[in-house]
């Protein structure tokens, strides 16, 4: 038997004041997204915002459905707007800004499983990681370099043969 650690790092700021001037601006642009989010059933809203190579901005937000499995994240919304309306410019940065109106987000929400699989999905297919930056309403914010830090051992193509 073979033991094996996975690690990654991770950049913990206290609060949105201390992200670089790019990176703010991304992130407020997110919360301008989430404050768009429809979140009639989970009342949880999300907005994303993603910097594409060539400088645009693409927002996306939550989008729920009374049957819960037809609505779509905000990240997967964002990312699939990125990719139909600039099919061939790489994504560089995705910023998530989540909160709730049942209580206070005082910690980033990471993205979901089926999220974390679309994100990865991209970094293979432009063969560049993805920067993740997550926020709530108040508190610290988080940024990782690629979602392979925090989607280790993912599923990808090469499983298909």
């Amino acid at each position: 038997m073979e033991k094996r650690n996975i690690s990654f790092e991770l950049l913990v700021y206290n609060s949105r004041e201390e992200l670089e001037e790019k990176d703010s601006k991304l992130m407020e642009a997110a919360i301008s997204a989430r404050k768009k989010a429809y979140s009639p059933y989970s009342n949880f809203e999300v907005g994303a915002a993603i910097l594409l190579g060539n400088g645009e901005v693409v927002q996306g937000n939550n989008q729920e459905n009374a049957c819960y499995p037809a609505g779509l994240c905000a990240e997967r919304v964002a990312i699939y707007y990125a990719a139909a309306k600039y099919p061939h410019v790489p994504i560089v940065t995705i910023a998530i800004s989540a909160t709730s109106r049942n209580y206070v987000m005082d910690k980033p929400a990471a993205p979901c499983g089926n999220c974390r699989q679309s994100i990865s999905e991209y970094e293979i297919k432009q063969k560049a990681p993805i920067a993740i930056i997550m926020t709530g309403e108040t508190g610290e914010v988080l940024k990782c370099h690629s979602v392979s830090d925090i989607l280790p051992l993912a599923f990808n193509s090469t499983f298909l043969g």
